[in-house]
C-alpha cells in the first residue's frame, strides 16, 4: 500500500475524509489531525451507530495506511491482544532436536548439572521465531505506520485498560523473555467507547478526546446522498428528519446512521423516490432491531411522516 504524506491542514484532513465517503465536522476534523501531528492515541466516546469504527476505517482509508483492528470484550488479555507463544511450534522443535539437548546433556556428571544445561537451552525457544503476534505487537512491529483500533475498550476489564497504559504513553511494550519492544513508526491509536462503563482518568491524560454524536439532519441527509449515489433528494432529506425524530423516542435501541444508509438503499430498490406513512410502515425492520420499538414508532408515524 502507498502511503501518503500527513494532510498539512485539518482542512485538508478533512477533504481526505470525505473522499472516503466520510463526513467529518470541523472539531472532530481538528482532533483527528492533532492527534496525527502530535502522535497521540485519540479516544473517541458517542452513542452506538454514529460512525466511531468507520472513522478509524477512513482514517485508514485516507492516508493510505493498513488499518489493524482490536475488538474487545470482557476477559480479553494480553495474549489474545499482545502476544502469544506457539507452544505446538516449540513442541515439534523439542522434538526436532531431541538429539542434540541429548548430547548436551550427556556429559553431565550430576542431574543438577544436566538440568542446568537443558534450562540454558530455554532462550533458544523464546524467540522471535516462537512469537504470535497479535493486533497490538503488529501495530508496533509494523515497519509503515498503521491505524491501531482498539474497538469498544469500554467492554474490556479495567485491568485489561491498565495495560494499555504501557502502549499508548510510550509507545512500547514490555516481554518478559525478550524484553521492551518500542515502535518502529508511531501507529495511530483510534479508541472507540459506547460509555458502557467510565474510563480512568489514567487513559484519559494519555488520549486527546472526541465525541462524536448523531448528526443534524442536513449533516446525515449529505451522508445519505453520498453513501447511496441516485437516492434522491426529496427522500434523503424526509429519511434524516425521520430518523431524528425517532432517536429521540424512548427505544431499547436507536437506529444507527448504518441502519439509515441501508434504509435509503432498501427504499430506493424498492423504486422509491418519497416517503409517505404506508412506505415507512412496511419497511420499518430495516431500521428498528425490537419489536416493541417497532409498536412505538407505527403509533407514531402521523407525526412523523
Amino acid at each position: 500500500m502507498h502511503q501518503v504524506d500527513p494532510p498539512e491542514t485539518p482542512l485538508s484532513l478533512q477533504k481526505k475524509l470525505g473522499a472516503t465517503g466520510y463526513l467529518a465536522d470541523e472539531r472532530l476534523a481538528v482532533v483527528a489531525w492533532l492527534a496525527l501531528a502530535l502522535e497521540r492515541p485519540l479516544l473517541v466516546e458517542g452513542p452506538a451507530g454514529v460512525g466511531k469504527t468507520d472513522l478509524a476505517r477512513a482514517l485508514a482509508e485516507a492516508l493510505s495506511r493498513e488499518l489493524i483492528r482490536l475488538q474487545c470484550y470482557e476477559g480479553l488479555d494480553e495474549a489474545k491482544a499482545l502476544y502469544e507463544w506457539d507452544y505446538a511450534k516449540q513442541m515439534l522443535y523439542t522434538q526436532l532436536l531431541r538429539e542434540a539437548v541429548a548430547a548436551q546433556t550427556t556429559s553431565a556428571t550430576t542431574l543438577a548439572e544436566a538440568a542446568d544445561r537443558v534450562a540454558g537451552a530455554d532462550a533458544a525457544f523464546f524467540t522471535r521465531r516462537f512469537l504470535v503476534e497479535r493486533p497490538l505487537l503488529r501495530a508496533l512491529t509494523s515497519e509503515t505506520p498503521v491505524v491501531m483500533l482498539v474497538d469498544e475498550v469500554d467492554r474490556a476489564d479495567p485491568e485489561f485498560e491498565a495495560f494499555l497504559l504501557e502502549v499508548l504513553a510510550e509507545g512500547q511494550v514490555t516481554i518478559p523473555e525478550l524484553g521492551t519492544i518500542r515502535a518502529k513508526r508511531a501507529p495511530l491509536f483510534i479508541l472507540t467507547s459506547n460509555g458502557t462503563r467510565e474510563m480512568t482518568d489514567a487513559l484519559r491524560r494519555r488520549c486527546l478526546h472526541a465525541f462524536v454524536d448523531y448528526p443534524p439532519p442536513s449533516r446525515e441527509q449529505a451522508i445519505i446522498e453520498l453513501r447511496v449515489p441516485g437516492v434522491g433528494h426529496q427522500l434523503a432529506a424526509q429519511l434524516a428528519v425521520f430518523a431524528q425524530k425517532v432517536r429521540a423516542m424512548d427505544l431499547r435501541k436507536a437506529p444507527s446512521i448504518a441502519e439509515t444508509i441501508d434504509w435509503a438503499r432498501a427504499l430506493l430498490l424498492l423504486g422509491a423516490s418519497a416517503l409517505d406513512r404506508e412506505l415507512a410502515r412496511s419497511t420499518l425492520d430495516v431500521i428498528l432491531k425490537h419489536e416493541d420499538d417497532r409498536t412505538k414508532v407505527e403509533t407514531k408515524l402521523p407525526t412523523l411522516v
